[in-house]
């Protein structure tokens, strides 16, 4: 019975992958199931994240009720029509023109990594460097893992996000598609980044990919991730789900670059586990949509660490409510969480984070610094801290500023030379630098120009 699948067990008559019709319903599921020929269990774990979902109403906190949000607006799969690429340029010169245009970074062609490329709800190209499976290294879309590393898929999925730990992780559990898999054997280092990217194309669509990401004893894993949309007047839908476990004295390092259109909803959850002795970095950026989103971590093990390294711009219309969620389980724990956030253009941009410390964290500690900027008087720039300490030994630091753009800075840097709007944009690049300084060099570049480009839109620098 674990190898039988939806097509042997099931008479329904299933939607095609490009007709699919707005709404979530049982159909929807199973028919996202049969197309990827899926063993039973994992149909089973679809229906049972479905049926939470259905009993889960939508959350009423922060800035959620604002959005009147219809989930069965959308349409909850697209199939990309395109077979799985090995090669960069066997993909089609359609999809290949839009990633240029949209930007994709060169290194992300070019560079010698294994690397995931996931155009709305399928994996259309796939390259795994010769040198990471010599390591013993998987490195794959989810789709793949499910059919060739099974056990190793069905021993973690669910665990660090549960299926009913909220709305959004059911969500994403029963019409998840797509996403990144990766398991790093014990003792081993990944010798470069594992690099993925998704794009949203179709409008009026949800796109819901599934990364694990997996850190055996030992192992030292660096995955980055870039995340685009086209610009168009329909709205679409974003819930990503991704669980790193990081093992007894392993590292994880994950970056993620998201630069959606304005009209987008981006709520995504994000959560590691930490054993003894690991550490977990989450370097999250945020550009573009209406973003709710605070990677996690759970420090389990005793010496176990996390950071969090967030940086979030919202301009004219959007709401960039993110954070972190910190919980201390073991002793002598440390994290560290450092956000930044710049409001522009009337744009509300927030800090909402959880640090808490349970009875047995003993001897833990946390560090959390947030920074707002205004770029003008119709911007808003908020903090929603909530620290729980439960434990008598545990300390914790809270800092928070919320500023403008320094005259003084402005007036010293044109005396020196620069322009006025060359001098705005040394003085934000300094503001982030605090997180983008964590980016590898091709990252930090593609993060500059960006930074360029929001200005621009932002009316607070000229267009050049």
């Amino acid at each position: 019975m674990e190898s039988t699948t939806i097509t042997e067990t099931s008479n329904v008559e299933f939607y095609k992958p490009d007709n699919f019709p707005k709404g979530l319903t049982r159909k929807v599921v199973e028919s996202i199931s049969h197309i990827k020929n899926e063993p039973s269990w994992l149909c089973e774990f679809r229906l049972k994240a479905f049926q939470v979902y259905e009993e889960k109403p939508m959350p009423a906190w922060g800035f959620i009720p604002q959005f009147q949000i219809n989930i069965d607006d959308y349409v909850h799969y697209v199939g990309s029509n395109q077979k799985k690429k090995k090669s960069w340029d066997e993909v089609d010169p359609e999809i290949l023109r839009s990633f240029e245009k949209l930007g994709i970074p060169e290194h992300e062609r070019k560079y010698l990594a294994g690397i995931e490329t996931m155009n709305d709800s399928e994996t259309i190209y796939a390259n795994v460097k010769k040198e990471l499976t010599d390591l013993g290294i998987i490195f794959c879309d989810i789709d793949t893992a499910i059919r060739e590393y099974p056990e190793l898929v069905r021993e973690y999925l669910g665990t660090v996000v549960t299926i009913g730990d909220n709305k959004f992780s059911a969500l994403n559990s029963c019409v998840f598609s797509g996403g990144s898999f990766a398991y790093i054997p014990k003792g081993v280092k990944t010798p470069m980044p594992l690099q993925a990217y998704f794009k949203v194309t179709a409008a009026s669509s949800g796109q819901y990919e599934r990364t694990l990401l997996i850190a055996d004893e030992g192992a030292h894993l660096e995955y980055s991730e870039g995340c685009t949309s086209v610009q168009d007047k329909g709205t679409n839908f974003h819930t990503a789900v991704v669980e790193l476990v990081a093992k007894k004295n392993s590292k994880i390092f994950y970056t993620t670059i998201q630069n959606w259109k304005k009209n987008m909803y981006n709520w995504t959850v994000k959560r590691g586990l930490c054993e003894e002795s690991a550490h977990i970095t989450w370097t999250d950026c945020n550009i573009g949509a209406n973003t709710i989103k605070y990677p996690g971590i759970i420090l389990q093990g005793d010496h176990s660490t996390g950071d969090v390294l967030s940086l979030a711009f919202a301009g004219n219309g959007q709401v960039q409510d993110t954070g972190a969620r910190i919980i201390h389980v073991g002793k002598n724990t440390r994290s560290n969480i450092l956000a930044k956030g710049v409001a522009l253009d009337g744009g509300i941009n927030s800090y909402r984070g959880l640090v808490k410390f349970e009875p047995s964290s003993k001897g833990s500690y946390s560090h959390i610094k947030c920074d707002g900027l205004m770029m003008d008087n119709r911007s808003q720039s908020h903090a929603y801290p909530y620290n729980d300490v439960s434990g008598e030994e545990g300390t914790l630091n809270y800092e928070a500023t919320v500023s403008k753009i320094d005259d003084d800075q402005l007036f010293y840097l044109q005396s020196r030379g620069m322009s006025e709007d060359d001098a705005k944009l040394l003085i934000i690049n300094g503001f982030c630098e605090g997180v983008t300084k964590h980016l590898d060099v091709e990252y930090s570049v593609e993060m500059t120009k960006l930074i360029r480009m929001i200005l621009e839109d932002g009316k607070v620098i000229a267009e050049t």
